[in-house]
């Protein structure tokens, strides 16, 4: 792969992923909720979710999801729906997340950290979206006569440090909000702006349209 082409790459991989979306959304509200250490597991956890989505994608799905519309829309339900899930789920949460989570065993056992590492896993794998995206981008940026495993494994690796580095940058943000969550009522109507952000964000992804629809 030529350096202008990997240049090229990073820019347009950096634009994606700082662009708020779900996995966005995600980071911010596990900061808020466990703390900025530990919501960059829901983080680690989308970017193991990329690796998996541009494995597929290199592997034809794209392809399957723009000639089927059962498949795009089956897929696209499952995304949505998990979406409007994790939105009810923090709409109705209203706990002071900051006034907790200092303390010694708050949530840091095995379980709930791989419960946010899957959370992460699963808003990658189930957004259409995002397989439909690598399918187009992947093959404008592929060299011609070189190996196609290693292009693949740099540009998703790519991809996936864009990502960790936006989501780095926005947990710190809302960990520089803390002072502002410090009442109630604060706490409740960020739970509600982003419950309902997540539910939006899951009937706008009902409204894709798949090419072969």
């Amino acid at each position: 792969m030529h350096l202008s082409n990997w240049l090229v790459f990073c820019g347009v991989s950096l634009f994606m992923a700082f662009t708020p979306g779900p996995a966005v959304l995600l980071a911010v509200s596990n900061s808020v909720s466990v703390g900025p250490s530990r919501a960059m597991l829901g983080s680690f956890g989308n970017a193991a979710g990329v690796f998996m989505v541009s494995a597929v994608a290199m592997a034809g799905l794209g392809v399957v999801l723009t000639s089927s519309a059962a498949a795009f829309i089956a897929l696209k339900v499952l995304g949505a729906a998990y979406l409007i899930y994790l939105g009810v789920k923090q709409w109705r949460s209203g706990a002071n997340a900051f006034a907790v989570v200092d303390r010694p065993g708050q949530a840091t056992g095995l379980r709930a950290s791989m419960r946010l590492f899957g959370h992460g896993v699963l808003v990658a794998v189930t957004n259409p979206k995002s397989i439909l995206f690598f399918s187009a981008l992947f093959p404008q940026f592929l060299t011609r006569n070189a190996p196609v495993l290693e292009q693949f494994l740099v540009l998703t690796a790519t991809f996936s440090v864009c990502t960790l580095l936006s989501h780095t940058f926005y947990v710190l943000v809302a960990r520089g909000m803390k002072r502002g969550f410090s009442d109630v009522r604060r706490v409740r109507l960020f739970n509600r702006i982003s419950g309902g952000a997540f539910v939006a964000l899951g009937l706008g992804m009902l409204r894709l349209r798949s090419k072969a629809a």
